[in-house]
């Protein structure tokens, strides 16, 4: 087998989905009826939101963002997104590259043209990504009160894709939770209100309404000293941390671990439940797996957040790499 064609035919669970027509077909056919059924309630309180904070920041408040920038130094938010990433169960990463050209040389024109292409099936919620608001709903209800038996299909959602998120350009606040504790974060450290308010005093600033709030707790650095440890539990936002940051205006909430809330839940029967509440209930993004090391390491509380995502048609989730700009 040459290496086009192993390369073409590489046994990734994208191409054994293809090889498998019939029982995709079936097993997503099985998923449609549950999801019918279970969204079959309405709840009015996702339906009295429409737009998500994120679609109602003003050019004003961006130029304000904007004035931010004084020395000019750009800081990476991203960590590398590879087979190797630690990622919730259930999901993977595999790449494949190859020559552009079948011949057997590998080489086209007079002036002996050479290249490579790549192939790429993964989950889109690994690495530094972004939560769309297709993500999370509670009895298949989701913001605005959309069902997912009206939106969700097997080749990509029909409303909340990834192709509608608005790039996002805002103030960026960064809460420094591992400085509040002054020693590194326990791996059950639930976040509350009154956390976020102290190292907001601590810190000298202030949210406003259209910001974006990042937390950090120095769990990241788990993911590369321990992964196994970073992906089994993790400090995070409890639902009195997320309600204080809804109720300010933010736009998005980010930290840098993998889910953004405390794992285990407060109250081991509710799974994800800050999840709920942002993208279901009040449309606010949620960013998993924020690098914010070297934003810490400056002490930088307060920059220019940049934000967009590969429009990818029907996707849930995006990989994504925000900056922050001081």
């Amino acid at each position: 087998m040459d290496l086009w064609t192993y390369n073409a035919s590489a046994l990734s669970r994208c191409e054994r989905q293809k090889a498998e027509p019939m029982k995709t077909l079936v097993i997503n056919i099985a998923v449609m009826v549950v999801v019918a059924i279970i969204s079959n309630r309405d709840h009015p309180a996702l339906a009295a939101n429409t737009k998500p904070p994120a679609e109602t920041v003003s050019p004003t408040y961006v130029k304000r963002a904007a004035d931010l920038v004084t020395t000019g130094k750009v800081y990476s938010l991203a960590v590398t997104t590879g087979p190797d990433t630690p990622m919730y169960p259930g999901r993977s990463f595999s790449m494949h590259v190859m020559p552009v050209f079948e011949n057997d040389q590998r080489v086209v024109g007079k002036n002996r043209l050479t290249g490579h292409d790549d192939m790429v099936c993964t989950s889109l919620g690994i690495g530094t990504q972004i939560d769309g608001l297709g993500h999370v709903g509670i009895e298949g209800v989701h913001f605005g009160g959309a069902k997912a038996s009206d939106f969700w299909r097997p080749s990509g959602l029909k409303r909340f894709g990834m192709e509608t998120l608005k790039p996002i350009v805002t103030r960026g606040i960064l809460i420094d939770i591992e400085a509040l504790d002054g020693k590194p974060t326990a791996p059950n450290r639930a976040i509350t209100a009154a956390d976020i308010r102290a190292a907001l005093n601590r810190q000298k600033i202030k949210i406003a309404s259209g910001d974006v709030v990042l937390i950090h707790t120095g769990w990241l650095r788990q993911s590369t000293e321990n992964p196994n440890a970073f992906i089994s539990s993790e400090p995070g936002l409890t639902m009195d941390g997320a309600e204080y940051l809804a109720n300010k205006g933010v736009i998005a909430v980010g930290a840098d671990n993998w889910g953004l809330e405390v794992v285990p839940s407060i109250d081991p029967e509710n799974v994800f439940p800050v999840h709920q509440f942002l993208l279901a209930q009040k449309g606010i993004y949620i960013l998993e797996n924020i690098d914010t090391l070297e934003l810490m390491a400056d002490q930088v509380y307060e920059f220019l957040f940049v934000l967009s995502a590969p429009k990818l048609k029907g996707a849930v989730q995006g990989i994504v790499h925000p900056v922050a700009i001081r």
